[in-house]
This record gives C-alpha cells, structure tokens and sequence, in this order.
C-alpha cells in the first residue's frame, strides 16, 4: 500500500457538500473496518477533498446519503464502490531504490540462495517502482536466470494497473543510467520521454489485489524475504500485531522482513528479532 494519508497539492475544500463531524467518524469507522487505516482528526480536509469525488461520481449530494448508500448496497455494484473509497483514501508515495539501503542488504542476503528457488512478498507494491526495485536487484545479485517469484500486492487496485503496466517517466527518481540501459527500454515518438520495464524482469512479478485485513492470504508457499514499507504506520497497535501474525506465518524460519525507516517491532520480539536496520528475522 505505501499509502501516505495527506492531500495532494492541490485538493482544497470547496464547501459543494456538506460535511459534518458525523459524517467524518463514520468515514474513519468504515476506513479502520475495511482497510485497518486509522485516521486521525486532522486528516478532516483530506477526507472531504478525496471522497467529494466519489459523490459526483454516484450522484449523491451529501455525505450522509452516500455513506448510508455504501454500508448497505449489495452485489458487484456495492464491491465495486468499496474498492473506490479505500482507493481514495489511499496515497501512493514511492520511488525507485527508495531507502536505497535496503536494497544493499538485500543483494548481500540474496548470495547465499544462488541457485535455489526463492519467493518474496513485497506487500506494498503501490505504483510498481518497489517490486521493479527487488526484481532489479535481484537480477543483478542472481542472475537472469534465477528461480525467482515475486509477489506484489497492494489494496489500490489504480496504482497496481500502473505498475502492471510498467510504463513511467524516463527522469524517474533512483534510476542510474546502466540499469534504465539494462532494464527498461526507451519510448519514441508519441512515448518519448517515457520508459518501460523490459519484459524479462516482468516475468518474474506477480501483482494482485490484496487488502492485509483479510481473513485469509492465498499467497502460495512460504515467503524467504517480505518487504512491507512505510505500511503499518497507518495501523493502530492491535492492528500491526495482528498483520505481523500474519506475516510470520506466511514465512519461511530465519525469513526476512524488511520495513519502513520508522517502523519499530521491538514489541513483537516473539514473532522477530531485529538483524539490521529496519530489518528483522522471522523467529
């Protein structure tokens, strides 16, 4: 999710509804129910700015009647506009090789499992420049031939149908000029100035929908390393223990987590102890 809850530049308030501090705790109620995101009184404004939208949209003309509307509608419809409203109070805030450090570490850790299979959950994958991140170097660390799959998924089903497409701008944040070279081919004509990831590294990412407060993860064999950045600090505490349960039991033993600059775990030292920064190892 990588989801950064703060307005973008350029979402103001514009008084077209009316929004009551009702109408605002039901909004922070239905969010923590449906995507474990707890949001606190300040976030009012951004509220009102990113779900105004789903008002015009739906033909609502005040808060109260869509929120009433969206709890009790059934069918496709219904999960239709649940997915919008948590695509809308999610932000995407990503770059490539973002907290670069990680990305060292993990091509020191990836040397001993040359040769062997290898899954990773990168349970953030927002906009793709993550997943692309982990796959590069592990190209690099591995090989082109590596037994590689790297799951990545997010909540926001928009930002994954951008990283599915792996289409970004060619002054991209991260990216040194031998991998875009080595990585990613160059747009012409009506694309120039875009890039797009080569097809190779693609092969190895699977991007699919998933919300972390499901009952159930269908993600397949345990993980070896899991990156979730920049993510649990939208949880409260019972939430975050309660995703990393999880997390723990979708890994491998001695597995490694790896998380945001100001995430801390320590609580948790029965599921993972710390191994770097912002690293831990599944117990």
């Amino acid at each position: 999710m990588s989801a950064a809850l703060t307005p973008s530049a350029g979402e103001a308030i514009d008084h077209e509804f009316s929004f009551s501090r009702a109408d605002f705790d039901r909004v922070r109620q239905l969010i923590y129910k449906h995507a474990g995101i707890s949001l606190h009184d300040g976030k009012h404004a951004m509220v009102y700015s990113r779900l105004s939208r789903r008002l015009r949209d739906t033909g609502h003309r005040s808060f109260a009647s869509y929120l009433q509307w969206l709890e009790g509608a059934t069918g496709a419809q219904a999960d239709a506009e649940w997915q919008e409203f948590v695509n809308c109070l999610t932000t995407n805030l990503t770059s490539f090789f973002r907290e670069e450090h990680h990305f060292h570490a993990l091509a020191d850790d990836l040397k001993p499992l040359a040769g062997k299979p290898l899954r990773i959950w990168c349970c953030a994958a927002s906009t793709g420049e993550e997943p692309y991140s982990i796959a590069i170097t592990c190209a690099e660390a591995l090989g082109s031939s590596a037994q590689l799959q790297i799951v990545a998924s997010d909540i926001d089903t928009n930002v994954l149908n951008t990283a599915r497409r792996g289409v970004y701008n060619a002054d991209s944040r991260g990216l040194s000029p031998q991998r875009l070279k080595q990585f990613f081919m160059r747009g012409t004509g009506a694309n120039d100035g875009r890039i797009r990831v080569k097809p190779e590294l693609q092969r190895w990412i699977d991007f699919r929908s998933l919300n972390l407060m499901d009952q159930q993860w269908s993600l397949g064999d345990p993980f070896q390393i899991v990156f979730c950045r920049n993510v649990m600090i939208y949880f409260d505490a019972p939430t975050q223990r309660k995703v990393l349960e999880r997390i723990h039991r979708v890994m491998k033993p001695h597995g490694l987590l790896f998380v945001g600059h100001s995430e801390n775990f320590t609580e948790s030292r029965d599921l993972f102890r710390l191994r770097g920064k912002t690293i831990y190892e599944r117990v």
